[in-house]
């Protein structure tokens, strides 16, 4: 799913847009720094009910957020230093709840995180922001295929 937002807000409403269909899907956020990641998943828990402050899990590499739907944890794996450091972080934990997991800078996790339901790449285009959506599992593609979705697709 190729999509065209004009700016930041577009992209949070699009999270709102996700959030009801992600059934607690494990979600990779790409893009470089600056792109949305944050603010993608800003609308995500927003779509979810919650209205406190999102923040960046960038220093404390994971923020876990309580919603109506369960878990949600908020991974920032960009300063990282090795990818063993996720059992540290608790992701065996994370995954029993079968919690939602939005992952940011996921390839810095390789080989320890579980394969994605969802890739997210995001990336600057004009002065808005350019995403690509692509389901790598059987419940990624069911979430894409979700009617809800279909007026999205440019």
């Amino acid at each position: 799913m190729k999509l065209q937002l004009a700016d930041a807000a577009a992209l949070e409403a699009l999270g709102a847009r996700l959030a009801p269909v992600l059934d607690n899907a494990i979600v990779y956020l790409q893009g470089e720094l600056g792109a949305g990641k944050t603010t993608l998943a800003r609308g995500i828990l927003r779509g979810m009910g919650y209205n406190d402050k999102v923040r960046s899990p960038t220093y404390t590499l994971v923020e876990p957020y309580a919603v109506d739907q369960g878990m949600v944890y908020h991974l920032d794996l960009y300063r990282l230093a090795d990818a063993e450091e996720l059992e540290w972080l608790g992701l065996r934990d994370m995954l029993a709840e079968q919690a939602m997991l939005l992952v940011e800078w996921p390839e810095r996790g390789g080989g320890v995180l579980p394969e994605a339901d969802l890739v997210v790449q995001i990336a600057p285009s004009g002065g808005g922001r350019s995403v690509d959506i692509v389901a790598l599992t059987e419940r990624g593609r069911q979430i894409l295929s979700r009617p809800m979705l279909d007026d999205l697709v440019r």
